[in-house]
């Protein structure tokens, strides 16, 4: 099982990472960006003890960052591929390569790129599997609205606004709104 950081402090720490690391790019706050999650476990059963975890070496400690840079460097490579080429197999073969498939923004990702490439039941698997790492994710559940739509099934797509809105806490957010202009004809998807 993972868990999952809110997206505003997924924001700021991306945020964070670009003013610490030095990348040269912005943070484009419509795009998917990756978020800083960890692998958790089961908690212990109640008969055991908790513990506390223990210190990570320092070595360990590096190592996970530069795979957590390597991972976020990987991930904007093939953002950019699927959003500004539009080359969406070499975005999935790119995001294929990152070895992190169960990651919710990169099986969205891929569902997306399914999506535009016209393999729908494809993206289908993908958004769900995104979903299921990651029941708010917003993004996913505007995606997959807007599957629903290319369907025909807007009745599923409208279930997929109300879940966004429950998840953002109103109308605000920019899924809820690119769902809602798809389903009154207003955006593309």
């Amino acid at each position: 099982m993972m868990t999952y950081r809110s997206t505003a402090l997924t924001a700021a720490l991306m945020g964070a990472a670009v003013f610490v690391f030095g990348e040269a790019r912005a943070v484009d706050t419509r795009d998917p960006s990756p978020t800083f999650r960890t692998q958790g476990g089961n908690p212990p059963p109640a008969t055991e003890p908790t513990r506390k975890p223990a210190k990570k070496p320092a070595e360990k400690q590096k190592k996970d960052k530069k795979s957590e840079l390597r991972f976020l460097d990987g991930y904007h490579h093939a953002h950019d591929l699927i959003y500004k080429e539009q080359n969406y197999e070499a975005g999935i073969a790119a995001l294929h390569a990152l070895g992190r498939d169960e990651h919710p923004d990169v099986a969205n990702l891929i569902g997306f790129s399914s999506r535009k490439l016209g393999r729908s039941e494809d993206a289908k698997v993908w958004y769900e599997k995104a979903l299921a790492g990651d029941p708010n994710h917003t993004r996913t559940w505007q995606y997959y609205g807007m599957w629903h739509l290319e369907q025909g099934n807007r009745l599923k797509a409208e279930e997929h606004l109300e879940k966004i809105a429950a998840i953002c806490g109103g109308k605000g957010c920019d899924d809820y709104k690119a769902l809602d202009a798809a389903l009154a004809g207003r955006g593309t998807y």
